[in-house]
């Protein structure tokens, strides 16, 4: 069984239908990138598969649950305990140490401070930024506040990972160094990842590359996964 599979989905914004009954899946441990042009649904799929947006129809299985199906406090609980998301900006919490920043799904999943703070800094210490843990955001890099967010995607052991253009605000050095970190991650904890992305290098690294237009999936090109 695969861990997601989507099935029909419809999705439109007054008269603008912006999918138009996507059907893919993705399965445990996979690397998956979507690619397109500018308007072509990439991160409305993205947030309809992380239960962020509701579509007109259609179905977002997660190993045989409907998420779609379910009210929003249940969507609510689901998410933070399944899926975790990285975004083009950081969105990090300003006034909230690097650890504190880590630590907060934890925190809303009903985990002590103690214990949550314990786990920030076990994944802080895996991506090499323990001498960081204490700074706030604005004392940190664009590439430390990335690999934060990343961090904080991990710290309640998601399902998935879905990451909306990770790396577009990213200089070539930290770019590079944020798509190697994804591989790591697939390699020593099974992440999977599914990954709306304008880069082609990383796009083409990925084991599935979903290639949209206008709402629609036009081409998906299979690689070898790891």
């Amino acid at each position: 069984m695969s861990l997601i599979k989507i099935q029909d989905i419809v999705k439109s914004y007054d008269r603008l239908q912006v999918l138009k009954g996507i059907n893919m899946t993705v399965d445990s441990g996979e690397i998956v990138s979507i690619v397109g042009p500018s308007g072509a649904g990439k991160t409305t799929l993205l947030q309809i598969m992380g239960s962020l947006d509701v579509a007109d129809s259609g179905s977002v299985m997660y190993e045989g649950e409907n998420i779609l199906a379910m009210n929003s406090r249940r969507q609510a609980r689901f998410r933070n305990r399944n899926i975790g998301f990285v975004f083009q900006f950081h969105q990090l919490l300003p006034e909230f140490t690097m650890e504190e920043n880590v630590a907060m799904p934890a925190l809303i999943a009903g985990d002590s401070r103690s214990v949550a703070l314990a786990k920030a800094r076990k994944l802080i210490d895996y991506l090499g930024l323990s001498e960081r843990a204490t700074h706030k955001p604005a004392e940190l890099s664009g590439g430390e506040r990335q690999r934060t967010a990343v961090a904080r995607a991990l710290i309640n052991e998601p399902k998935v990972i879905l990451a909306d253009e990770p790396s577009g605000s990213l200089d070539s050095q930290n770019k590079a160094e944020l798509h190697r970190l994804f591989f790591d991650l697939r390699r020593d904890l099974g992440q999977t990842f599914v990954i709306v992305t304008h880069d082609e290098h990383l796009a083409s690294e990925a084991d599935r590359t979903i290639v949209m237009a206008d709402g629609e999936i036009t081409d998906v090109i299979n690689r070898c996964a790891i």
